[in-house]
């Protein structure tokens, strides 16, 4: 597995799934209590349809977890030295990394839930760094549009692992309570009080460029949900001035949309979309 040393000394892991003459590259990056590896299907999708596809184990979490505590899984979730803007930062350097080993190919910024949020902070702060943006089981960052409590509050009456809010398939929500790199996602107790504030924030206004960008997101996800991300959407149409917005709302859909039970649906609006913003003149 490729690593990298951020600037406090912390070994990020990442991974690759590349492929010759990529239309694209699709970097991804997870949410909170979770790991790239858990995308690998995706990102088996996105190179059967001519993307290649990067994405690394945040700072807490993964592989890079593991390492950063020393394979003390009680600390995991646990952003180190630098906190929040130091995940972020981690998240830019596997971009330039990867701009500058495939030159000229374009970049497409992948974010779910806590990525998605850091997505948007990134985007605020460095506007030109992704050719498209895509958030999945996002929100508006604003009290009242971000579910900060218990977000299996909704759904616990349908099991019993606590994590039926990820999906309406229980297999995934026996996998995830199976899996020892995964935990319960509170943010919190996790990143302290000033990390947990710092993910609260509007789209920056004004914000000149304008890449296309595409929301997706399940009607029944405790995270934000429909009202939010379609909030979201005229926000970055109104006051950052996007003109290429997409929302993409699935009746019925939990937080995780590429683990639920109508998946080929969004597989295959994922890399229309794709498609439609990236021609075949970029493959060879």
């Amino acid at each position: 597995m490729p690593r990298f040393v951020d600037d406090f000394g912390v070994s990020i892991t990442y991974y690759e799934w590349l492929i010759d003459s990529p239309r694209a590259i699709v970097q991804i990056a997870h949410g909170v209590g979770e790991h790239a590896l858990r995308y690998e299907r995706l990102a088996g999708v996105l190179n059967r349809a001519g993307y290649s596809v990067v994405a690394d184990d945040h700072r807490g979490h993964g592989q890079t977890g593991v390492e950063q505590h020393g394979g003390d899984l009680s600390k995991m979730g646990k952003l180190g030295p630098g906190g929040l803007r130091a995940a972020e930062a981690a998240i830019r350097r596997l971009g330039t990394l990867t701009r500058i080993a495939n030159p000229g190919v374009p970049l497409v910024y992948l974010g779910h839930s806590w990525g998605s949020l850091m997505g948007q902070r990134l985007f605020n702060q460095y506007p030109g760094d992704y050719d498209a943006i895509i958030l999945t089981g996002s929100a508006y960052r604003m009290p009242g549009f971000l579910e900060s409590g218990d977000l299996n509050k909704r759904h616990k009456h349908l099991g019993t692992t606590g994590y039926e809010w990820l999906s309406r398939d229980p297999k995934v929500h026996e996998a995830f309570a199976a899996d020892p790199l995964t935990f319960d996602a509170k943010i919190l107790r996790l990143f302290g009080l000033r990390d947990s504030l710092r993910l609260f924030g509007r789209p920056k206004a004004n914000i000149g460029v304008n890449p296309p960008m595409l929301l997706m997101v399940g009607d029944d996800d405790t995270v934000g949900g429909e009202a939010s991300v379609e909030r979201l959407a005229q926000e970055y149409l109104k006051r950052s001035g996007l003109t290429d917005v997409t929302a993409i709302i699935y009746e019925g859909a939990r937080h995780e949309i590429f683990n639920e039970t109508n998946k080929d649906e969004v597989f295959d609006d994922l890399i229309d979309w794709l498609d439609e913003h990236f021609a075949k003149a970029n493959a060879q």
